[in-house]
């Protein structure tokens, strides 16, 4: 779609109200204007009043080509707006609102610039999509301390393109613009820009990485923080446990420890207290084995 020239775009701003409207691509976008007319009203693409969109009068309105739209209701009340139902980078530029041949308003339609991330790997192709055919540049911005300088890398008019010759082997234009065997170097950002109209149709921000980066290696999702807490507990609680279970079994075996010589010393006494009786070996005491062989032999009940 054809722009103004810097003359005409000022005397419209002196003489008709103007504003700008910005969408995202395929976004329904409302040119406004707000007018009183109780005649027809019609939208067209600024320089050619006879490629009528859309149109409205006191019966109804139109829809003349597709995907342009006036609601009647709003036109009878000076809202004449026009509707754009399905925005796209063919549909930017100036429209202008008329009442019975006289203009009104006069509004600009731009495309929100499209934002890709791009990793490839050193020696594939990076493709840039150009999206429209009106003359456009390719810039590229540098992220890579080793890399070219930035600036204007490519400009294609057409199916014609010139680009600085250390791009010249690597490029091609089909659909888009190819460049082939890229290197870490290529890392950057780079803009599509329309040159006749001044506006950024799309920021790729690309990153190449050689084969030894973590773009190669899988080395799967980062472990959530709460499963690193929760095992840090586990590994706590069964420490804790391992210990407590370790002391009770020294606990235990010293309490056997103890009872043990206690019995023993008991054993030793009544074996001495027995001595100076003259009690029969029925009326000894009967010993446990393991105090019986602590014994001397003489004291003992069995051999």
């Amino acid at each position: 779609m054809q722009s103004c020239s810097p003359a005409l775009c000022v005397l419209i701003l002196l003489t008709i109200p103007v504003s700008v409207v910005k969408v995202k691509l395929h976004g329904s976008a409302t040119l406004p204007c707000s007018e009183r007319c109780s005649g027809l009203v019609r939208w067209t693409v600024f320089h050619k009043h006879s490629d009528t969109l859309a149109e409205c009068d006191q019966t109804s309105c139109r829809s003349v080509k597709e995907g342009y739209q006036m609601i009647h209701d709003q036109y009878l009340k000076g809202n004449l707006s026009l509707i754009i139902t399905d925005a796209d980078f063919t549909q930017r530029g100036w429209y202008t609102c008329d009442c019975d041949g006289n203009d009104l308003c006069d509004v600009q339609l731009q495309i929100e610039p499209l934002k890709t991330p791009i990793q490839i790997k050193p020696s594939e192709s990076l493709v840039l999509d150009l999206h429209i055919s009106d003359p456009v540049e390719v810039i590229h911005n540098s992220t890579d301390a080793a890399g070219p300088s930035s600036g204007q890398i490519c400009t294609v008019d057409g199916r014609s393109t010139r680009c600085k010759p250390e791009y010249t082997q690597r490029s091609s234009l089909t659909a888009a613009l190819e460049l082939r065997g890229v290197t870490p170097s290529d890392s950057g950002v780079y803009t599509v820009m329309d040159t006749r109209n001044e506006e950024i149709i799309h920021i790729y921000t690309v990153t190449v990485r050689d084969h030894s980066s973590d773009l190669d290696r899988d080395e799967g999702p980062p472990i959530p923080v709460w499963v690193i807490v929760v095992l840090a507990v586990m590994g706590t609680a069964s420490l804790t446990v391992t210990v407590v279970l370790v002391v009770l079994v020294v606990v235990n075996v010293r309490l056997k420890r103890e009872n043990l010589q206690l019995r023993m010393k008991d054993t030793k006494n009544r074996v001495e207290t027995n001595e100076g009786s003259d009690s029969t070996e029925e009326q000894k005491l009967n010993v446990h084995p393991e105090v019986e062989r602590s014994l001397p032999p003489k004291h003992r009940t069995f051999t």
